[in-house]
């Protein structure tokens, strides 16, 4: 049987202390290693917001990423806010929006 869903998209954010430490960044570098496509941008409110499309399993383990963040972040919440949908090809560091 094959999945019918072979890919899976979330749009989420992300609180706590995670802008000035690298963490697009390095949202963006692991978001490529793990094959994702899709953003990651600062929000005015101090927050981060990203979308990861990909492989399930690929999306699940970076959603487990940014619960702790690079070295100087302290994440406090990492929310889904939507699933579906889809990106372009590649994964992009976006302007604060």
């Amino acid at each position: 049987m094959t999945d019918t869903h072979p890919f899976r998209t979330v749009h989420v954010l992300i609180e706590g202390r995670v802008q000035g430490v690298y963490y697009r960044a390095w949202t963006q570098q692991s978001a490529r290693e793990l094959g994702l496509s899709g953003w990651v941008q600062n929000r005015r409110d101090g927050a981060v917001e990203a979308v990861f499309s990909g492989d399930p399993v690929c999306v699940d383990t970076m959603l487990r990423r940014c619960e702790d963040g690079p070295p100087d972040a302290l994440v406090t919440n990492v929310t889904v806010i939507s699933e579906g949908g889809s990106v372009p090809d590649g994964f992009s560091v976006r302007r604060t929006g």
